[in-house]
């Protein structure tokens, strides 16, 4: 399948905060095969869904959009093995094994992008990570210019991380394969779920998860936004005994590894942000973890507001945010 080339692309309407820039040329991968197409010498950023990134200029250097589908699904007889196209949305794979009865994506449903997405970030919500249900990741290596296939331990996931966001310019990532297995228990240890009965069944939980998530968070189609804008930090253990003699309300939550994960959204609702805006970005009312496009928000608008925040929580607790929106300037990413 030939690859097209468009050009002077308006953005807004491919990523979720809805910046209105434009991009130079952006090529759509349809066809895993075109990987063998695409320029060797000219670098390329790979957008899904555009839900976890803000473009805040126009945008010169070459867009690739992931739009590769296709769901196989094989029963065995202690799980499912599913292989997902990159391209394929997140929640509607979510829905689609949930009507099939296949279950452990219920605490993950309603997080917006795309399949391919998910080991990047290795997303994660309501006590369950993606790591958990990844067997493989099938990839295209744009260094050595060929396929992969990725183990979970290649994928190095962690927290909000994995290799490929480690090496965003390298890896497109063409299929994720995951593993359910019919011995499901669910998983009811985050707060807002804990009430349900042990009996609860995966359509129960997803049904909770969803009502939760609209309630606390914004849909970018009527507010745009990219979700929760930074990482909840993680400190020392002893940092976090010195905060939590200050900050007795503050939520912690420990590690497997030791340290005190802290919620970031605390932090910012504790400073009194809710609603603080630098032109036409503002921190949310209801959730100060989400940042909004209010109206025609400019780029600089969305890095004013993220650096007052982090500024701010620094000053009065001594902790270092870091954004988990990826967010570009006019060649690439870039680091606030």
């Amino acid at each position: 399948m030939k690859l097209h080339t468009q050009h002077s692309v308006p953005l807004a309407p491919l990523h979720t905060f809805r910046i209105e820039v434009s991009g130079r040329s952006l090529i759509r991968l349809e066809d895993a095969r075109q990987c063998l197409d695409l320029p060797v010498a000219e670098d390329y950023y790979v957008l899904g869904g555009g839900s976890n990134t803000l473009f805040t200029s126009d945008f010169g250097t070459l867009i690739v959009k992931n739009e590769l589908r296709g769901i196989a699904i094989e029963e065995a007889s202690d799980g499912f093995s599913l292989s997902v196209g990159a391209g394929e949305n997140w929640h509607e794979l979510v829905t689609n094994c949930l009507a099939r009865g296949i279950n452990g994506f219920e605490n993950l449903a309603l997080i917006p992008g795309t399949v391919g997405a998910a080991p990047v970030q290795n997303i994660g919500a309501y006590g369950v990570e993606i790591e958990r249900y990844i067997e493989t990741v099938e990839v295209w290596d744009r260094t050595n210019l060929e396929f992969k296939t990725f183990t979970k331990s290649d994928c190095q996931f962690a927290y909000r991380s994995s290799v490929f966001k480690q090496n965003p310019q390298r890896y497109i990532i063409t299929k994720v394969n995951f593993w359910l297995p019919k011995n499901w228990q669910p998983e009811l240890s985050y707060g807002p779920l804990s009430h349900l009965p042990k009996t609860a069944s995966a359509t129960d939980i997803a049904a909770q998860v969803i009502a939760i998530r609209q309630a606390k968070l914004p849909d970018p189609q009527e507010l745009p936004n990219a979700g929760s804008f930074f990482k909840n930090p993680s400190l020392a253990a002893a940092d976090a005994e010195t905060l939590a003699v200050k900050y007795p309300a503050l939520p912690m939550f420990p590690q497997v590894d030791g340290t005190i994960k802290l919620a970031a959204g605390w932090l910012i609702d504790h400073l009194q942000l809710k609603g603080y805006a630098e032109g036409a970005a503002a921190v949310h009312q209801n959730q100060a973890l989400v940042l909004v496009n209010t109206g025609n928000a400019a780029g600089t608008d969305v890095i004013a507001l993220a650096q007052h925040i982090m500024e701010r929580v620094e000053q009065e607790y001594g902790v270092l945010l870091e954004p988990e929106v990826r967010i570009l300037d006019s060649h690439g990413l870039l680091t606030i």
